[in-house]
């Protein structure tokens, strides 16, 4: 019989991530870091931290983990891992190495799923060139996987969400609406078939993008993943201590995204990041709900959204559009203030 792994779990991918509004408190309370080393720690909720080794080599360190976002176990070990693994190439890393993470109902489920969960995972790291050499496992309610990644990048050319100026063109890498798309499917309520397109977004590595924005140089990064496009802008323009502005008709959205989003179709992550971003984000009269809820999606292993200077911008587009992104559209810009606060509007305005 075969088992739907969307079915055995309550929530689906990074939708199951705690909301900002949770987790940002908990963070403000831990230890303030010591070690002059960690170039990069909790302090701007960046996708991974950065440990200086030395004059010319710094490790990136990340974890990623979830609950399955598609039902066949291959692609959800695929998607994990690809997922995990952008957070390494948001910061201008290249993966070295890689465990995996591990939690499964042995009493409910075969063990040839886990095998094929693992498979998926290797066959994602391998594409990416790195080897997974171990891991944890643990028993479960509910099947749980993802990868702890060790990467390195030079400490000069990290790229972190910190570096961003007023100014600087906002670039996206892939379309929206992953999270809307695959809850749609975990319904039985995916009539226009978008699952597949879904699930080929969710594992295609951001390493394409890594390699043109390095390439180019440019002031920031992040990978958009369970804070949605709004929520990890945010954490760009509080760490950067500036605005932005987002303009709605640049952004790319899978079209099938917006017709479940008026069938009132949106994981319940998407909702808590759109509670959460009220006290930081003011939409332009005319933009109605849905869209709110698309540009606050929880996306799974999305894609990365750069800030560039505006005189690299054409040169970092058509670096991206010779790799092959999935996408690469200019959808706003970073603003002089106030520092945090993000605008939207309907369209492009000067």
């Amino acid at each position: 019989m075969t088992v739907r792994l969307t079915q055995v779990a309550k929530r689906a991918g990074c939708a199951a991530k705690h909301p900002p509004g949770y987790l940002f408190p908990l963070l403000r309370g831990l230890p303030p870091i010591s070690d002059p080393n960690v170039m990069i720690g909790t302090s701007t909720a960046d996708d991974a931290a950065v440990y200086r080794l030395s004059a010319d080599t710094a490790l990136v360190l990340t974890t990623d983990f979830f609950t399955p976002v598609v039902d066949d176990p291959y692609d959800f070990g695929a998607v994990a891992a690809t997922n995990a693994l952008s957070d390494v190439y948001a910061m201008g890393g290249r993966p070295l190495t890689a465990l995996n993470l591990v939690g499964f109902p042995d009493d409910t489920l075969d063990a040839s799923i886990l095998a094929e969960i693992l498979r998926g995972g290797a066959e994602k790291a391998r594409e990416a060139g790195i080897d997974l050499v171990g891991g944890h496992t643990i028993k479960t309610d509910e099947p749980i996987y993802g990868l702890a990644v060790t990467g390195v990048v030079h400490p000069d050319r990290v790229v972190s969400n910190a570096g961003g100026r007023p100014g600087d063109l906002l670039v996206l890498t892939k379309p929206l609406g992953i999270g809307i798309l695959t809850t749609a499917a975990k319904q039985n309520k995916d009539a226009l078939g978008a699952i597949g397109k879904a699930i080929r977004l969710m594992s295609t590595l951001n390493r394409a993008a890594c390699e043109a924005m390095t390439a180019v140089g440019v002031h920031a990064a992040t990978d958009v993943t369970g804070f949605g496009l709004l929520g990890h802008l945010r954490n760009v323009v509080a760490a950067s201590g500036c605005g932005a502005t987002v303009w709605l008709d640049a952004v790319p959205v899978v079209e099938e995204a917006w017709t479940y989003v008026r069938e009132g179709i949106a994981p319940g992550g998407t909702h808590a990041n759109w509670r959460f971003l009220k006290d930081h984000v003011t939409y332009e009269d005319g933009i109605d709900k849905p869209a709110e809820l698309v540009l606050s999606d929880a996306q799974t292993s999305g894609g990365l959204l750069i800030a560039v200077e505006p005189s690299r911008v054409d040169q970092l587009v058509a670096e991206l559009e010779a790799r092959g992104t999935p996408a690469r559209a200019i959808v706003g810009r970073l603003d002089e203030g106030p520092a945090g606060k993000i605008r939207v509007t309907a369209r492009a305005t000067g």
